[in-house]
């Protein structure tokens, strides 16, 4: 009995720190609301300015918020540099270097926000908001984002060089997924945005070549042939296209990325007569064999996500809708809040 009295206050003492600490830890959506109020303001004119420059930075702010939250979670680690040898970051990963994009967006809104609101708002809550108003500037469903999260003082390149892969099994990309907290309707929706490690986000999919022209004034991303080239020439070591891939699409990409080393880096447009916009094309793509990549092809084929790639691509509303609930969901992976990690002044360097 005295043991179990000992307990007793102990186990309460116990559940309300542990209450109160996540309480106190929660996000909220009007967490800057009287300590930086024209942080949105400041946010949608530096992304808006961003993308009015080039195009291709709204699929880039998405896929930078992606490649962040994916390692260690949302911490905003991925914008640290390199220091001498005394600290490594992920810019220079496999799945970041040479592909990765929109640094420097982030940074200059970062120092506006620091001329408004000294050492208030995050990076991590800056890069958030960036991804939801590129999203949004191209057409996406606006959502709500829950704010407070802090920067992290550590990054992992190592895990950065596991991030999701279009090399990979839907397997192992659902699985990755799974360990994020994230399940395969996620995979299916985000898809659309993020084309694993491709040098892209797919916001849409229609080549140009569909439309009979090889270049195209405004385009929302990009691939480079290498990340697709097996499917035009040597299709599963068949040395055969892929026969699943559309007869005009084939003839059009073989032309652009035709079977040459030199042509490894070239990038391919992705674009669509609703140009500059975010729809479901990218389903409706995949529905008629017109997707790029082999693990979106896939998407299409599975039993696991078929019907919902065929959902997404009769109902447009029904996959904007998803997409942002997907977005919040990733947006809230290991994220730091209360006394952990800091509030960054630089988001290159830790404080």
């Amino acid at each position: 009995m005295e043991q179990k009295a000992f307990k007793r206050p102990f186990v309460h003492l116990f559940y309300i720190f542990f209450l109160s600490h996540l309480v106190f830890c929660q996000l909220d959506y009007r967490f800057y609301d009287s300590t930086c109020p024209s942080l949105t303001g400041i946010v949608r004119y530096g992304v808006w300015s961003a993308i009015a420059n080039d195009t291709r930075m709204a699929a880039s702010l998405v896929r930078l918020h992606f490649h962040d939250c994916f390692v260690n979670g949302c911490d905003a680690s991925i914008l640290l540099d390199d220091i001498d040898s005394t600290f490594v970051g992920e810019k220079t990963a496999r799945a970041n270097q040479n592909s990765v994009r929109g640094y420097e967006v982030i940074d200059k809104i970062k120092a506006n926000v620091e001329k408004a609101c000294p050492s208030t708002v995050s990076c991590t809550d800056i890069l958030t908001l960036a991804a939801r108003e590129a999203a949004n500037i191209a057409g996406a469903s606006y959502w709500m984002v829950p704010l407070g999260r802090r920067d992290g003082r550590t990054a992992n390149k190592t895990a950065a060089n596991e991030l999701p892969s279009p090399f990979e099994s839907l397997d192992n990309i659902i699985a990755k997924f799974n360990a994020k907290g994230l399940d395969t309707k996620d995979v299916v929706v985000l898809s659309g945005m993020l084309s694993f490690n491709a040098i892209i986000i797919n916001l849409l999919i229609i080549l140009c070549f569909k439309n009979k022209t090889t270049t195209c004034a405004h385009t929302i991303g990009f691939a480079q042939c290498f990340t697709f080239k097996q499917r035009l020439f040597n299709f599963g070591g068949s040395r055969k296209p892929d026969p699943d891939l559309e007869a005009s699409l084939l003839k059009g990409l073989q032309t652009v990325c035709p079977d040459q080393v030199d042509s490894d880096t070239t990038l391919v447009p992705l674009d669509s007569v609703t140009t500059n916009r975010f729809d479901n094309s990218y389903y409706r793509n995949l529905v008629n064999s017109s997707g790029l990549l082999q693990s979106d092809h896939v998407l299409s084929t599975d039993n696991r996500t078929a019907s919902m790639v065929l959902s997404y691509s009769r109902y447009p509303y029904m996959f904007l809708k998803d997409f942002g609930a997907s977005m919040v969901k990733m947006a809230n992976i290991g994220v730091l809040t209360g006394q952990d990690g800091e509030i960054r002044k630089n988001c290159k360097v830790v404080n």
